[in-house]
């Protein structure tokens, strides 16, 4: 589950770089929070939740785990579509999907936390 974890986490680290770098080639600068996210919640969450594991396999192997994964690979990238969207347009319409998103992440957060007291040694 760590490597999956640890590949996934370099995938968003590309896309943030490559968001971070056409930002500054079009010189538009508005969707610095998307790359920030996806920075933050992709690349270097995700590299953490992998290493966290490698060190305690224990917990790579649960079904949390998986679900976790899950949760947060698919509610980050709702929720990094639909604020960039709506700062793209201005439209508030893609709110919920950005609710929801972060939702599935928060969740996702929780499961993690669960998880690690529940396998960690004392």
């Amino acid at each position: 589950m760590e490597k999956l974890y640890l590949k996934i986490a370099v995938c968003y680290f590309v896309a943030g770089v490559l968001l971070g770098m056409t930002m500054g080639i079009i010189h538009d600068f508005r969707l610095t929070s998307v790359h920030a996210h996806i920075n933050l919640l992709g690349w270097v969450s995700m590299a953490l939740f992998g290493l966290i594991y490698h060190f305690y396999p224990a917990a790579a192997q649960t079904k949390l785990a998986r679900i976790h994964f899950w949760l947060h690979n698919i509610g980050l990238p709702i929720m990094m579509m639909a604020i960039g969207f709506q700062i793209w347009t201005g439209d508030a319409a893609f709110m919920p999907a950005a609710i929801i998103g972060s939702l599935l992440i928060v969740i996702g957060v929780l499961l993690f936390a669960i998880n690690l007291f529940k396998q960690m040694p004392r």
